[in-house]
């Protein structure tokens, strides 16, 4: 079972460079847009949703490299605090519940995974999510988590890139523009593509609120040199049999996420 940590030395290292950036972070006004602030007298304050089903990796790995500039401030959230059961089985324990979450955040998060149609359609999360929104400095997400954002009816009007098997087929039915993009700043929402991209996500968000020199030394600490050994990543650089295989594979996610959207009533 994961839990969170207490702090490891490469997170003090990080979070050493780090902290005076991180205490002069942007801060948040009251409509929840980042603007320039007083330097911070606090540590950050991360929530990351959990849900089961979600997708592990779309979690830990933001999570590992936001750790080190949060101060202590980062939260994994759930309906309930306890062990929350990814979509491999692999399972996470969160500390807060939606009830014990701060009100007030710097970042929230949420990833995805074959859980995102039932958190689409979950009246407490998307409660939950829209509460906390309303006063976070930044709304973020990373692969299918851009979807219960959306039916949150926190992407209206922003552009926004999700997990490819359903960024051009599910978010424009949220009011998201879709945008094909590894990572996608739109004022105060991050969105990142599927799995992977939650590591780019993560440095350019660190990059943000904590300054270039900080990213660039998470990066660093987790050798992130990326070096695939297949240039199949993108249905483009896969080619059209293995990307027909994998939407098979994906098949019961889309069709879900699908559905899902397309019973949100829109005012």
């Amino acid at each position: 079972m994961i839990q969170p940590p207490g702090p490891t030395r490469r997170a003090v290292a990080v979070a050493g460079l780090a902290g005076a950036a991180a205490l002069t972070a942007v801060g948040s006004s009251a409509a929840g847009a980042p603007e320039a602030g007083p330097a911070r007298t606090r540590a950050l304050r991360i929530a990351m949703l959990l849900y089961p089903g979600m997708t592990a990796l779309d979690l830990v790995g933001p999570q590992a490299l936001l750790a080190g500039i949060a101060g202590g401030g980062l939260h994994l959230v759930a309906r309930a605090a306890g062990p929350v059961s990814s979509d491999t089985g692999l399972t996470l324990l969160a500390g807060d519940s939606f009830e014990t979450c701060p009100r007030d955040l710097d970042v929230l998060f949420v990833p995805g995974g074959d859980g995102t149609p039932a958190q689409m359609r979950d009246a407490d999360t998307l409660a939950f999510l829209r509460d906390r929104a309303a006063r976070a400095g930044w709304i973020t997400s990373v692969c299918t988590g851009s979807l219960i954002l959306g039916a949150a009816g926190l992407l209206q009007g922003y552009r926004a890139t999700s997990h490819w098997c359903v960024r051009d087929r599910v978010l424009p039915r949220l009011g998201a523009i879709p945008v094909d993009e590894r990572v996608v700043f739109d004022r105060n929402r991050v969105t990142a593509a599927g799995v992977s991209a939650g590591l780019d996500f993560a440095l350019a968000l660190c990059a943000r609120l904590a300054g270039p020199e900080a990213a660039r030394t998470s990066q660093l600490v987790a050798e992130y040199a990326p070096a695939p050994p297949f240039a199949a990543g993108t249905p483009e650089t896969a080619g059209p049999a293995i990307t027909a295989r994998t939407r098979a594979i994906l098949g019961p996610l889309i069709d879900g996420a699908d559905a899902a959207a397309a019973a949100i009533t829109r005012p």
